[in-house]
């Protein structure tokens, strides 16, 4: 089952919750339920012809000023 990330306005807090059904996420610092669905990076395992796994990401640069990370909890950053 896939966890989708969410943007909370109320209290401007990124956080993943899996929603099952028509449930609706909640935020888990306020209790809001004015939460918006975030465009997430997608990341697959790829088996060549070699047969090792190797993750890939389908984000090439980083979107944190920080540090190389693609998504980042410290700063918000998705």
């Amino acid at each position: 089952m896939p966890i989708f990330e969410y943007h909370c306005d109320p209290c401007n807090l990124n956080f993943e919750c899996l929603v099952i059904g028509k449930e609706k996420p909640v935020c888990p610092t306020c209790k809001g339920d004015s939460v918006h669905k975030l465009m997430s990076v997608c990341g697959f395992v790829s088996k060549g012809a070699g047969g090792g796994g190797t993750v890939k990401s389908s984000a090439s640069t980083s979107s944190c000023g920080s540090c190389s990370k693609t998504s980042c909890g410290t700063c918000g950053s998705v």
